[in-house]
Order: C-alpha cells, then structure tokens, then sequence
C-alpha cells in the first residue's frame, strides 16, 4: 500500500514538472505608460501620452522592442500563439512615407547585426536567407523592393529568414458586411488592428480598421513549420522598424500576446491612446512679423543660393550611359565625403598605383575603404569602368567585396569592403610589423590561387587581373588573402581571346610573353608565381641595391636550387618553423609558373591541385628551359615600361 502511494507521488511530482515547463505566457498592454518586462532599442520610445514610438523623422535608424521574458515553449507540445496589436504608421505632410514595421518571433532580442531601411532593422546583406538568422516576422512593408520581389508598396508578408516572403498580399480586409476584400492604406496614419495567430502549423495573419471586428477571412495564410525555424524553444517576441532616405512615424499603441489562443485578452479599442500627426498648416501670424519674415527670407535666400551653389559645386557628381547597363550600387559623394570626415588624413591608407585609399564608415557603422582615383582623360575612365564591371558580377570569398562607386567632376571613386590587416606587402617587408607564419604565408596563396582560378574558369566571362603582386593582396581580419585591385583587368567570353594588345603591369611580374602578344591567363600565371616565390622569400622581385646575383629575384633562387639548397632562399625571418616539404613545393611551383615559355606554365585548375596535393608536381629542374635567365625578361619589361611614360607624356604636352 505505501510503495503504491510513493508511486502516485512520483508521477504527480512529474506531471507537476511537465505542467510548469508549458506554463502558459500571457499579456496585455492597453498603453505603454508602464514598460515593466519590455526590453528597448533604437530610436524606440514611450511618450508621455503613453504611445510606444518605434521611429521618429530622423533618416537611417533602426528601433525594436521586445517583451524581455521569453515565451517559453514546450518541447512536448506544439508550437503556438496568438497575438493582437493596434499600429499607426504616420508619414511627414507631403512625403510619400518611409520603410515599414514588422512583428517579430527571435530567439534573441540584439539585432545589433541588422540593417536599416529595406531590411526593416532585423536582417543584412551577409545573413540575408540563411537558416541561421532564426526569424519570423510579419511585416506592414510601405516600400516597393523589385529584389525582394514586392508586389507593391502597401503590402503584408510573412518573412522567414529573409526579406523575402514567403506569403505577401496587398494590405486589406475581409469585410464580412460586404462579402469582399476591402483595400486598406497602411500610411494613412490613422490605427490599424492587426492579429497573428499560429497553430496546427499554420501562420493567418488578419488586419482590419479599429471600428471593424477581426474578419472572419484572414488576410494571409502560411503553412510554415516554426520547429524547422526555431529548434531552441527559448523565443522573445516584439517589434521592429526602420528608416531609410524615406521617412514615417510608426507607433504601438496596445498588444496582446498569448501562448495559449483562446485565452488572449481583448484589446479596449475605445481607450487608446491618440495619435499624433506633424502639422502642415501654418498659424496665423501679425502682418508686422510676415514683413519681418519676408526681409530675412530673401536675405537668407541670396545666402543659401550661394551655398548651394557651393555645396553643389563641391558635391557635383558625374552620371554616364554605361551605369545604367551595369547597375553597380552608386554613392553619393557626400556620404562617402561624411564617411571619411572629408578625406581626412587620419583615414590614409595607402597610395597606389591609381589613387589615395581613405577609411570610412558609413552611416550603419560599417567600415568601408575608398579610393580616390583623379581622372585622366579616357585611360582613367576604362580603368574605373573595368574596376567597377569586373568587381560587380564577381562573388568569391578571396576577391576585396566591391560595395559600389561614385564618379565626381574629375574623380573617380571605388568603395569596397575595409580589411583590417592593411596589404600582404606591409607585412612582408614592414620589419615593424609582426612576422607572418609559413601556415599564414600558405594559406594566403592557396586562397589567391583559389581566386584566380575562379576568374579564369569560374566566373560568366574569363577575367584576366593583369597586375597580381603582394600590394595588391589584402588580408581581412582573420589574415585571409582577399585579391582586389581590379583596374587593369580585362575580361572576355570562355573560348575567345583578349582583345588588350597593350602590355600592362608591374615590373617583375610581366611575363616576356605580354610584349608581343599581350595579356593572357598565362601571363597572369607568370605574375602567380613570382607571387609565390615572394611570399616564401619575404624579398620583392627586384631589389637593384643588391649583388648582381642576388637582384633578380627568380633567378637567386633558381642559383639556390643549382647549388642544392633552395631552402637558403627561404625568409629568414621564419626562423626555420616551416615544413620543408611546403616550402620547396611553393618555391618550385612558383618557377614552374614563371618559366619565360608561356606553353610550359600550368594552368590555375593545375596550379590549385599542386597546392592541394591533388596532383604532383611534374619532373623539372633549375637547368629546364625557361626556367632561369629571367634578365632578358626584365630589361624588356623596363623599357616598355619606359617607352609607355615617353609615350604618355607626350601625349599630355600635345593635348589642347
């Protein structure tokens, strides 16, 4: 009798447990004034009159708002809740209105990572459709977005991960009255009703005016699996908003929430608060102080047609046919101008071979690099135009991200992603700068391998670089090798040739082969591998304050290998903690590919599988032709390089 009754108590003690882990989460605000259990973010605020403003008439900002406790879901049972909110989205008098709002289902409540305006303050660029972003959001969107395949700029969706829905209607309600749907005007800034209710695997989400009860039709219905979504239980709900260059006022005025649907607290629609609307009508104002106000306005006129007329000059921004064919993201020079702080000197970089390059960042606290190209005559616009074509279809983890341009007066300017780590060149040979390790050295030139690859065979047209060199190697923040610099590169269809007969460069790194028949893969291949022997060598290609011998880079250390100790070639300043092995293939490979017969150079397919040890490396020796005897190359380099300046030069002085 008494193990019986121990029993009983036993699974009355579970069921207990089981019982309080599917406690029930339910509230109710009818207005804002107390914020007890609410988390905060933004630009998000209480009013005195009791309103939760999410976004106000400042541009670029982001606001959420979220009950702090999470809802807490049992794993036993299925997911499920309802919910009722009453919204104002209210736009400025005579503005079309900005971004729109959504309700949010996360498992966290920082949204830190998120961008503004089109993403609504909850996703990015990076994260944008990855099942790792773990949300739902039902958004109230008052912005027509062609890539997120918007039908319209009044509409509701259901986004999962994305921005782009999975279910969108145009914004309306089922009016039970008339049998019909009955459109509705999201930016009319009077109060929306709005319910989202989940069960059974199925979202519905109804909207209707305040005087109308919920319609017995919703607006959307979703079969979507919230378990898929959000294998942690643990779930905050709330909301979020955004603005962009478009601006609105979007405000809460009461919410409803409930785990459990039949027990969600009806919303007292006659108690809410009053919405505010900005003014567009002028008071009355004393003939005295309009005569007055008259004065100082024409006075302040001639003033500001005079700034503007400054501003104008000084933001002046250039627009020509070949970017409405190619659709790059533009900037405007007077973001990128706030983004620098005026190009200022803080932010140099770096000077290369076509401009200065400045930190910045922008508006959403990302850090962008710029560069500044002057312009020069019609050079200058195809090596902005090939920069900017080149980098805008091209998506590899080891290429420099192209955010987009700008072109001003005689400027050019390129914007790309910032990359913590400066330029492999800096580290190479800046001895104030830490010592790279030979894994580091490997892994950057198994990545610009893997980069190059992809331009010559991965890419919709063969892309040829025409000037890989350590300078134009950028590590990001974990020291991956990001190749950038586009702006000698060519491009034309897999099968065909290259049209650019002009030999182009560095000194160096120009094959003997681009002379005469100009640029090819294999000409980049060549410049690949004294890449390699540089990275392995710590040294440059060229070093003229040296013995004879020891100038010429490729040719040392070929003499090394000749002498059977190629590892003597090897950076000093690796100590000797390197797997001989790695260093010996590097070092050979990198002849390989430099060898002056351009038939005789691998390809970057073969070049990736060396690296890799998929493939060895073929038989051949310092004494293989081609393999040494590169000062022929470099005297040829030097006067077509010479020639090139001569020919520039005179040019300029015979222009008009």
């Amino acid at each position: 009798m008494t193990w019986g009754l121990f029993q009983i108590l036993m699974i009355s003690f579970f069921h207990l447990i089981e019982l309080s882990s599917q406690k029930e989460t339910r509230f109710v605000y009818e207005n804002f004034r107390s914020q007890d259990n609410l988390y905060l973010d933004g630009s998000a605020t209480v009013l005195p009159s009791g309103l939760l403003q999410l976004t106000n008439a400042l541009h670029h900002q982001m606001a959420h708002v979220f009950y702090k406790e999470s809802i807490g879901l049992s794993s036993s049972k299925p997911l499920s809740f309802s919910t009722h909110f009453v919204c104002a989205l209210v736009p400025q008098p005579g503005a079309e209105g900005g971004h729109g709002m959504a309700f949010v289902v996360s498992p966290s409540m920082d949204f830190s990572h998120a961008e503004s305006t089109r993403y609504l303050g909850i996703f990015n660029v990076s994260k944008n459709g990855s099942p790792s972003s773990h949300v739902l959001a039902v958004e109230l969107d008052t912005i027509w977005n062609p890539d997120f395949e918007d039908i319209d700029h009044n509409h509701v969706g259901i986004d999962v991960n994305s921005p782009l829905s999975v279910g969108i209607a145009s914004a309306s309600y089922y009016s039970d009255i008339k049998g019909k749907n009955e459109s509705i005007n999201l930016l009319i800034g009077n109060p929306l009703q709005v319910w989202v209710d989940y069960e059974g695997n199925m979202l519905n989400v109804s909207m209707a005016p305040c005087e109308v009860q919920k319609p017995s039709r919703p607006l959307l219905s979703q079969h979507i699996n919230l378990s898929d979504i959000f294998p942690n239980r643990r779930l905050f709900v709330g909301f979020s908003a955004a603005t962009g260059t478009a601006i609105s006022y979007q405000y809460i005025l009461s919410w409803s929430f409930s785990t459990s649907r039949g027990s969600l607290q009806r919303l007292d629609i006659s108690r809410l608060p009053e919405v505010p609307h900005p003014r567009s009508e002028h008071k009355n104002l004393s003939p005295l102080f309009i005569v007055l106000l008259g004065f100082l306005a024409i006075m302040g006129l001639c003033t500001l047609t005079g700034m503007y007329i400054f501003r104008r000059s000084k933001y002046a921004e250039v627009t020509e046919a070949w970017e409405e064919e190619f659709g790059a993201h533009r900037f405007s020079y007077k973001s990128l101008y706030k983004a620098t702080k005026g190009f200022n000197k803080d932010g140099f970089l770096g000077r290369g071979g076509f401009g200065e390059v400045y930190r910045g960042n922008l508006f959403s606290n990302r850090e962008i690099a710029v560069k500044r190209m002057s312009h020069d005559g019609d050079q200058g616009v195809k090596q902005f135009v090939a920069e900017v074509v080149s980098m805008r279809c091209l998506k590899h983890r080891n290429l420099v991200p192209l955010l987009g341009y700008c072109r001003r007066k005689h400027e050019f300017l390129l914007v790309s992603e910032y990359m913590p780590n400066g330029s492999l060149d800096e580290h190479l040979f800046d001895y104030q700068k830490p010592v790279l390790s030979w894994p580091q050295r490997l892994v950057i030139v198994k990545g610009i391998a893997s980069a190059l690859c992809y331009l010559h065979t991965g890419a919709d047209q063969v892309v040829l670089h025409r000037d890989i060199k350590a300078s134009n190697i950028m590590l990001d923040a974990d020291f991956n090798g990001r190749l950038g610099d586009f702006g000698m590169a060519s491009f034309h269809d897999h099968g065909g040739f290259s049209d650019s007969t002009c030999a182009v460069g560095t000194i160096g790194y120009m094959a003997p082969d681009i002379l005469h028949m100009g640029a090819s893969t294999r000409t980049d291949v060549y410049a690949f591998g004294v890449f390699m022997v540089e990275v392995a060598c710590g040294r440059r290609p060229v070093e003229p304050q040296l013995q004879l011998e020891k100038r010429i880079l490729i040719e040392w250390v070929c003499d090394c290998w000749k002498r059977g100790s190629l590892l003597d070639a090897t950076d000093p300043r690796l100590r000797g903690k390197f797997l001989s092995d790695e260093v010996e293939m590097v070092m050979k490979l990198g002849l390989l590919c430099s060898n002056t017969v351009p038939e005789s150079r691998p390809t970057m397919e073969q070049v990736v599988l060396y690296l890799n040890k998929n493939l060895p490396l073929p038989d051949f020796s310092p004494y293989t032709v081609g393999i040494s005897n590169h000062s022929s190359v470099l005297i040829d380099a030097a006067s077509l390089v010479a020639s090139r300046s001569w020919s520039a030069a005179s040019s300029a002085n015979n222009s008009p």
